[in-house]
């Protein structure tokens, strides 16, 4: 006799799951080219940079990597032209 194959259900459990719940969070700075991410735009600088003058991480600011790591280096060159501060009182 031949057995009738089923399918396997897949647990509701894991991250799998929690990851189709929420979807994929998108990068703010992705529409944005390189020439408008620079040292010189001061306004759009300080939005990634804490109260106390430190540079937010990713996992708050959803922003990709590449971008991040073009993000903080534009950032320190603004802070050695002293156009960011360092630290704030």
């Amino acid at each position: 006799m031949r057995r009738k194959q089923t399918k396997k259900k897949k647990s509701s459990f894991g991250l799998g799951s929690k990851m189709s719940q929420f979807g994929k969070k998108n990068c703010p700075l992705a529409k944005k080219s390189d020439e408008e991410l620079n040292y010189k735009n001061i306004k759009l600088l300080k939005k990634y940079i804490s109260d106390s003058s430190k540079i937010l991480p990713t996992r708050i600011t959803n922003v990709s990597h590449s971008k991040q790591k073009i993000l903080v280096r534009e950032i320190k060159r603004a802070r050695a032209l002293a156009l960011l501060p360092y630290v704030t009182n």
